[in-house]
């Protein structure tokens, strides 16, 4: 059972992953479609968004500390697997999101995305493989799952709240 909640919740952060990276949580896709701008920026952190005529960080740290519960979510499932094919996964999962954006004029496709997406999931990888020295993994990934769903009910729920209250305000 344990298995098969956390393989589901593997599946679903997945998606959630798609959804933030590619559609930027829209819900009218067609939105997202109609962007029709393709922009490619190959130098790492040479273009942070800026706000105000200062540089904004937020983008970056968002991109990290969302890629982390990634790396923590293939540990609890894919415990026989070493670091290196996991690490391999959470990259090319950001590769293959960032060349979507492009290919499909989604949105822009940033280098810097990919290291910080990578870096999310490599501290997950080795946040994981640090308190389970400590702590038995069974316990650990109870905790990872418990705290994983009560966050996926959170967000659908405000999600679910932002979408019910943008309908009333029609």
């Amino acid at each position: 059972m344990g298995k098969i909640v956390s393989r589901g919740l593997l599946a679903l952060y997945v998606v959630l992953l798609i959804w933030l990276v590619l559609f930027k949580l829209s819900f009218h896709i067609s939105s997202v479609l109609d962007y029709h701008h393709r922009s490619l920026n190959l130098v790492p952190f040479a273009a942070p968004s800026k706000v105000d005529g200062s540089i904004n960080f937020g983008e970056m740290i968002f991109n990290v500390v969302f890629f982390i519960p990634l790396g923590l979510l293939l540990n609890v499932n894919f415990k026989k697997i070493r670091l290196l094919p996991k690490f391999y996964s959470v990259l090319l999962f950001s590769i293959t999101a960032e060349l979507i954006q492009y290919i499909f004029a989604i949105g822009a496709t940033d280098i810097t995305d990919v290291i910080t997406n990578t870096v999310g999931g490599i501290l997950g990888l080795t946040l994981y493989s640090s308190i389970t020295k400590y702590i038995d993994n069974k316990k650990i990934d109870l905790i990872i799952i418990s705290v994983g769903i009560l966050l996926l009910v959170l967000f659908i729920s405000m999600e679910a709240s932002h979408l019910f209250n943008r309908r009333l305000l029609r």
